[in-house]
């Protein structure tokens, strides 16, 4: 089992920074990709970013491509998620995942995933 705990969210304004971090305990050996996740009020969960966990690939939405970037530090079992440039459809709840059995083709369907964190939640302000 893989457990994932999420830290950063808060209330920014419009045009400011967030890092996002997810630190991932248990069977982390087991673990072949994490992503980002996040989900605003009445919508569905949509994806954000991964990160494929042997090679460091990474992949992004659309809608974030060029503003948010996706790291991992190897030592500490640790997801990062760096949002600049933030603006009010950004808000949301963000939740990192893990997966055993990941691979680029679905890097972006939830059902990939495995495991999930609590969230942490984002609000940007206009």
């Amino acid at each position: 089992q893989v457990r994932l705990v999420e830290s950063g969210g808060g209330l920014v304004q419009a045009g400011g920074s967030l890092r996002l971090s997810c630190v991932a305990s248990g069977r982390t050996l087991s673990i072949s990709g994490m992503g980002w996740f996040r989900q605003a009020p009445g919508k569905e969960r949509e994806f954000v970013a991964a990160i494929a966990w042997r090679d460091f690939s990474t992949y992004y939405a659309d809608s974030v491509k060029g503003r948010f970037t996706v790291s991992r530090n190897n030592a500490k079992d640790t997801m990062y998620l760096q949002m600049d440039s933030l603006n009010p459809a950004d808000t949301a709840v963000y939740y990192c995942a893990s997966g055993s059995t990941w691979a680029p083709s679905s890097t972006w369907a939830p059902s990939t995933y495995d495991y999930w964190g609590q969230g942490t939640q984002v609000t940007v302000s206009s």
